[in-house]
């Protein structure tokens, strides 16, 4: 299958990005591109900068310099709610599904944010388990169920930059492979995924490319061609 978007235009730049929270001086300096229809991983040791990474994309940190290109726009200094609306999903580590409602509400509940979202009955198609469950308030739902569902939740909204971080953390095998399935769908329907990921054999099969971030920065940029050449190196850098 192709990716509708064409692979070689370029849908987010970052340059020289700089995060800090409060006093804290977590990114120095990161660099990296994402080209539409891509799936690039963050790799790096707990406390590199990885989920700082995707919050400073999309204005979840505190101050921040240096440029983000999104689509061809410097939204550097814009608020999350408007980078929200150029098409940008986050799914945070901590899922943040609402306990008392229903799969489906927890689905409907978030606005869009621009046309083309997948629907409700397309979204069960991808994650059957969210069809069966779909009356079930979410403190009934497994952790993968609620991993799903924070995901399905994103697609809905026509976000086609997804922002993933942790999305195996915890999870059974049969629910990472799942999950596997759905990023690789995802990518043959065009979608653009930044995936911070401590799994690597999950993301190494997935990834179109790797950023390998060491205390704030990137320090290499592995192509998946260049990957097996490279194993010893990621092993040292990642401790796997």
């Amino acid at each position: 299958m192709t990716s509708a978007f064409q692979p070689d235009f370029e849908q987010l730049h970052v340059e020289d990005l700089h995060a800090f929270y409060g006093e804290s001086h977590i990114l120095h300096g990161i660099d990296l591109r994402v080209n539409r229809g891509e799936l690039v991983t963050l790799l790096g040791r707990n406390g590199a900068g990885k989920t700082t990474t995707l919050r400073a994309i999309l204005g979840l940190t505190g101050r921040r310099t240096g440029r983000i290109s999104l689509n061809g726009r410097d939204i550097i200094g814009w608020p999350t709610h408007r980078i929200a609306h150029l098409g940008v999903g986050y799914c945070p580590e901590e899922r943040g599904i609402f306990a008392s409602l229903s799969v489906e509400e927890n689905l409907l509940l978030p606005p869009a944010v621009r046309s083309g979202g997948m629907g409700v009955e397309e979204i069960y198609a991808m994650f059957p388990n969210l069809a069966e469950r779909r009356r079930s308030q979410g403190t009934r739902l497994s952790g993968g169920e609620q991993q799903m569902l924070a995901m399905a939740r994103i697609l809905r909204t026509g976000a086609n930059l997804l922002l993933l971080d942790e999305i195996t953390e915890g999870l059974a095998p049969v629910i990472v492979q799942k999950l596997g399935e759905v990023l690789t769908a995802l990518k043959a329907k065009g979608y653009t995924v930044i995936l911070v990921e401590q799994n690597f054999r999950f993301a190494a099969p997935l990834a179109d490319r790797h950023y390998v971030i060491e205390h704030g920065r990137v320090v290499d940029e592995i192509a998946r061609a260049a990957l097996p050449g490279k194993m010893d190196a990621l092993h040292t850098r990642l401790g796997v």
